[in-house]
């Protein structure tokens, strides 16, 4: 879903987010795109609390968002890169759904283009967003991993040194 300041879509007007959430399956991933910088939440605690009803695995917004303690309380996934307490009313409207969407900055490195279908791994380190056509190969790799990570933790548990166990090659892991 993507937001900022203008027109909404033609048709009846609804609120933001209300056609994601309609539109959401059980288990899918909201992922709201409001960079605009206007200061207004893109996601709220109403939202969120509809979002949980429909059985919505979570929301990745890459904007401001309202109404956290809500969202803590009703135990949903939220991951957003700032908070306010300024309402969208009269600020932002939703400009699209089931769209390409951007989060991140570039500046930093770390944007990526989200489309519909795509996957997304968030905690509060990172989102990840991985391809449709790539989740396969990604998460053998994961595995592969998580295999070798929790037998160098193993190993270090053991009194292994870690020096010993993580080698010089650790980013490498995968190619040996």
């Amino acid at each position: 879903m993507k937001v900022g300041p203008g027109t909404p879509p033609p048709g009846p007007p609804k609120h933001l987010g209300c056609t994601a959430i309609e539109q959401a399956g059980a288990d899918d991933l909201i992922v709201v795109e409001q960079k605009s910088g206007v200061e207004a939440g893109c996601w709220g605690g109403l939202l969120t609390l509809g979002a949980k009803v429909r059985g919505v695995a979570g929301v990745v917004a890459d904007g401001p968002l309202r109404d956290v303690d809500e969202a803590i309380a009703y135990e949903f996934p939220i991951y957003a890169r700032c908070l306010t307490s300024r309402t969208a009313r009269g600020r932002v409207v939703e400009l699209g759904t089931q769209l390409p969407v951007t989060i991140g900055d570039a500046a930093a490195g770390g944007q990526a283009t989200v489309h519909p279908g795509d996957y997304l791994l968030a905690d509060r380190s990172a989102v990840i967003v991985i391809a449709a056509a790539d989740i396969e190969r990604v998460l053998e790799a994961a595995e592969q991993i998580v295999a070798k990570e929790a037998a160098m933790a193993k190993a270090i548990l053991s009194g292994i040194p870690i020096g010993n166990v993580m080698g010089g090659a650790y980013e490498h892991m995968l190619k040996g």
